[in-house]
């Protein structure tokens, strides 16, 4: 093969490659759905902001994996064998996806034990919230419907709360002085007294 037919290839070859990572960088001003998969509605937004998205959104993917298996299998059988399989797939995802939101939120809600404890407060209520997606025996369509919409109400509850303490503490504490400025001018040295 001449060396200008190999040129030819190896830049087509690399467009190729290139094209889907250059067209994901443009999806709806975000650099691609792998960017903004874990809290689209904060993207490049504050951790605790992204945080609190991802409690709201990841919980929702998992409550629709799980809608799907309802209507697929009906309630009783949507638990039965392998068919709650997707959603507990979806669950475990979600718990690995909101690792690193997490612990950013847990940085930047450092500024108050408060915020801290309302930061994991929130997280319990998210994996307990998860884990309570299953249908139970006896309960109606209504109820289920009910159950699994509530958690939505706690979240944004704890989420004011945690927010509420943040602004709180951000207004009434100043910055500490940065190292430069905090260090005084060195004393002069002392000289020997003049006779």
């Amino acid at each position: 093969m001449p060396v200008t037919a190999r040129i030819v290839l190896a830049v087509l070859a690399t467009a190729l490659v290139a094209a889907p990572a250059a067209a994901q960088r443009a999806i709806g001003g975000n650099p691609g759905p792998a960017y903004n998969y874990v809290c689209p509605n904060a993207d490049g937004g504050p951790p605790l902001d992204c945080y609190f998205d991802a409690v709201r959104h990841l919980y929702t993917m998992c409550r629709h994996v799980k809608s799907i298996e309802i209507i697929e299998w009906g309630y009783e059988k949507a638990q039965e064998g392998v068919n709650d399989a997707k959603s507990n797939s979806c669950i475990q995802k979600q718990r690995g996806n909101m690792v690193k939101p997490y612990q950013a939120a847990l940085r930047a809600a450092a500024i108050s034990r408060q915020a801290v404890d309302g930061v994991r407060s929130l997280n319990e209520a998210w994996q307990l919230a998860l884990a309570e997606l299953k249908w139970r025996p006896g309960e109606s369509s209504e109820d289920y419907l009910t159950r699994t919409v509530t958690p939505y109400i706690d979240f944004e509850e704890r989420i004011d709360g945690v927010k509420l303490i943040v602004e709180t503490v951000r207004s009434r504490v100043r910055p500490a002085p940065s190292v430069a400025k905090s260090k005084a001018a060195p004393a002069p040295p002392k000289t020997a007294a003049k006779k």
